[in-house]
């Protein structure tokens, strides 16, 4: 008699990566009787490059890429079959024969400001020390604070956290999509407008990965697509592809859907120093996610011109 092999998840280490990996474990027992056994699903820890050196900036280390690499190895290797991911960490680039065909529903795609000291960015001190690791957010506090200190802030969010107690900034921010799944909502000073803050590409979206021949993982997952996040976040990372965003980059996106039911997508680019900050938006249909993504790039791309991104390097 032959038996099914446990299908196996591969995930970082994280308390927030493996609360993510439980919540697909959870999903994929409520859509497959067949998992109900206890060895059915398994966990498979992967300690990533982007893990280990935390006193860096992603950006001196290789970039986002860093959170997925060794993940993406072991599944080309056989030794998991599903990866569980952050999208905002997933590079535009996925590795040959690794597809991309589940992504769960978003959580709230907001930033979260956390401060002692204060409610909301623009009720800090001048002179302020943010701790933050995203370029993103640094250009976008700059542009709005220039009278404010940014500095790097790596670790996971309870690292950060503890880093704030111990009172080495002022305020850092988080996902708030992270603190919702680890139920630490209660340390969030404020949640910061989209329109104050843009998010990440992809940010609050959990992406699920699997060999493009591994026809088992593939059918599995199918059911646990959720199409309309899938819809917003192929228009994000469609901006980000044609601008080549890498973590040098300080790239910002979010696209939503009205009560029409039309597609709204807006992104921008900015210096780290905030001194140049460019947006643009498209509406359109959600079966133009891509182009009104890539359209919406193109822009920037032009309006930025080739020294902006170099000027970056």
């Amino acid at each position: 008699m032959t038996t099914t092999p446990p299908l196996r998840i591969g995930t970082r280490g994280s308390p927030l990566a493996l609360a993510q990996a439980e919540e697909t474990r959870r999903r994929l027992l409520a859509a497959h009787d067949a998992l109900s056994g206890p060895d059915a699903i398994e966990v498979v820890i992967i300690k990533t490059t982007g893990d280990m050196v935390l006193d860096r900036p992603l950006a001196e280390i290789g970039g986002k890429g860093l959170f997925t690499k060794e993940i993406d190895e072991a599944m080309l290797d056989g030794r998991i079959d599903l990866a569980v991911h952050s999208m905002k960490d997933v590079p535009t680039w996925l590795p040959d024969n690794i597809i991309l065909p589940c992504m769960l529903p978003r959580e709230d795609p907001r930033d979260a400001f956390i401060s002692n000291k204060a409610e909301r960015i623009s009720e800090l001190a001048p002179g302020s020390l943010i701790g933050t690791a995203s370029l993103r957010r640094q250009a976008q506090i700059l542009s709005r604070r220039p009278d404010l200190r940014v500095t790097v802030f790596r670790g996971n969010v309870q690292t950060r956290l503890r880093k704030l107690e111990a009172g080495e900034v002022d305020a850092t921010l988080l996902a708030m999509a992270g603190l919702n799944r680890l139920g630490k909502s209660d340390v969030v000073s404020s949640a910061i407008e989209t329109d104050e803050l843009l998010p990440a590409v992809g940010q609050g979206a959990i992406g699920i990965t699997c060999r493009g021949d591994d026809d088992r993982a593939r059918a599995l997952l199918a059911p646990l697509n959720h199409e309309e996040t899938r819809v917003r976040v192929t228009a994000e990372r469609a901006l980000l592809e044609v601008l080549d965003g890498s973590c040098r980059t300080p790239i910002a996106a979010l696209a939503e859907f009205g009560g029409d039911g039309q597609l709204t997508l807006r992104g921008l680019i900015a210096r780290p120093d905030g001194s140049d900050l460019m947006e643009t938006d498209r509406r359109g249909a959600a079966a133009d996610a891509d182009a009104l993504g890539r359209d919406a790039g193109e822009e920037l791309k032009k309006r930025a011109g080739p020294d902006f991104f170099n000027d970056l390097e």
